[in-house]
């Protein structure tokens, strides 16, 4: 007699902190947030860097960054010392799509961030952002011809961000019928295993107005609500839909990463040249223009908080040999720990890559990473020249407090442990994937 299928549903929540969701659902605005979170909700710590990127593929691939070789939303060429988008290609470590494809179960999955260019998988997928084109971000091919007919939005316009709310809320309340739409269009008939979507909308709504979000007293705080109660109808939907499925299934929600308001941002690259250790040709033409002159730099960032050092056996003109450069690892991260910003210290915790990385993809880790106490982004841009101020961004991410609900109470620590806790709710199994975690 053969098994009753079971079904496992996992509703990702973008940049969602536990405690925030807590308070608006008390609101009484979020019925359905409220809803989810009477099934469980506890907190995870997110993988560092705190990018969507970096913890959307630890959750996906049940690893850590040394494990599948992401690190942030952009990486260096070590010749040219040029950056370039990271994309699904260099993730090194098979993802939960794939192993489900490769153990003959159906997964269909909407807005996954950074998952494309797509591969072929039992099912369906939909990536999300970074990607602008549904010819790489869909597959089956044909389901990308049928978002095209329905408007299908990847992502929203958030250029005029905190300028003006309405502009953006009036965006994201089209990615969310976008996204509602593909779970309509996926879900019929309930052909599934897996069943994965991502709600990315609070991540875009935070940065630019966290304070209208998390103030009760400020002025766009009930338009916010009115905005987020429109996302919380998706959530409904969702949950509709998973409670209506037979026994057995599985419930899980999570956030890739906490949410925070933006006190400052703090440079690093501008804090590295008032040093001496870096140095930049004139002239850049953009945030991303590393214009670098190698032999007369020790050491540069990327976002966010990561710090390389110009090492010789990485980068084609380093100048420092392993051994040295490790020396200086603990020296910068004597002097960034005494970093005192308003009185306080800057930082909250500055980790060398041994310390919180494991696998072959260490090589391509930054040597420090930096962790900014509550309220500071630290960015790395190349044509910036102060080293603190705000930037038309009003929420920054954390790496505590995410969101997670398991249906049967799991209490994973972070983002990777998380989605082993999902494979192993697939019976797939973890391999060699413990072996690679940091101790």
């Amino acid at each position: 007699m053969s098994q009753p299928r079971k079904r496992t549903v996992v509703l990702g929540l973008d940049g969602l902190p536990r405690t925030l969701a807590q308070s608006l659902a008390a609101t009484g605005r979020l019925p359905n947030l409220a809803r989810l979170l009477a099934i469980d909700a506890a907190s995870i710590e997110a993988e560092l860097p705190e990018l969507s990127p970096v913890n959307w593929t630890s959750f996906l691939t049940a690893a850590n960054p040394g494990r599948h070789g992401v690190y942030g939303f952009v990486g260096i060429d070590p010749a040219s010392y040029r950056l370039g988008p990271v994309d699904a290609s260099t993730i090194a470590a098979p993802t939960l799509m794939t192993r489900a494809t490769q153990a003959g179960l159906v997964a269909k999955l909407v807005n996954i961030p950074c998952a494309a260019p797509v591969s072929p998988l039992r099912g369906a997928i939909i990536a999300g952002f970074p990607e602008i084109d549904l010819g790489r971000a869909v597959y089956p091919p044909e389901l990308a011809q049928n978002l095209k007919l329905a408007g299908y939005r990847i992502e929203a316009d958030t250029t005029k961000g905190a300028a003006d709310f309405d502009t953006l809320a009036r965006e994201l309340r089209t990615t969310l019928a976008s996204r509602r739409a593909a779970l309509e269009m996926l879900w019929t008939g309930g052909d599934f295993d897996l069943f994965m979507i991502v709600l990315t909308e609070t991540d875009r709504l935070f940065h630019f107005f966290f304070p209208a979000v998390a103030r009760p007293e400020h002025r766009l705080h009930g338009p916010a609500l009115d905005l987020l109660a429109d996302w919380d109808k998706v959530i409904g939907l969702v949950l509709d839909r998973y409670e209506a499925l037979p026994e057995p299934k599985r419930f899980f929600a999570l956030a890739d990463h906490g949410f925070t308001e933006l006190e400052t941002e703090f440079d690093l690259n501008v804090w590295l040249a008032g040093k001496g250790l870096l140095r930049l040709e004139p002239g850049a033409t953009g945030e991303y223009d590393a214009r670098i002159v190698p032999h007369h730099t020790a050491a540069f960032a990327l976002d966010p908080g990561r710090v390389y050092i110009n090492i010789k056996e990485r980068f084609a003109r380093g100048v420092f040999h392993e051994h040295v450069a490790e020396k200086l690892a603990e020296d910068l991260r004597g002097e960034l720990l005494a970093i005192v910003h308003d009185g306080r210290p800057l930082m909250e915790a500055v980790r060398l890559r041994g310390e919180i990385y494991a696998g072959p993809q260490v090589r391509r880790a930054p040597d420090v990473v930096c962790v900014p106490r509550p309220g500071v982004s630290l960015t790395a841009k190349f044509n910036r020249a102060e080293l603190t101020g705000h930037y038309g961004r009003f929420g920054c991410h954390s790496p505590h407090d995410a969101l997670w609900c398991d249906s049967e109470g799991s209490r994973p620590q972070r983002t990777s442990d998380a989605g082993a806790v999902v494979a192993a709710s697939l019976g797939l199994p973890l391999n060699d994937l413990e072996a690679m975690r940091p101790i």
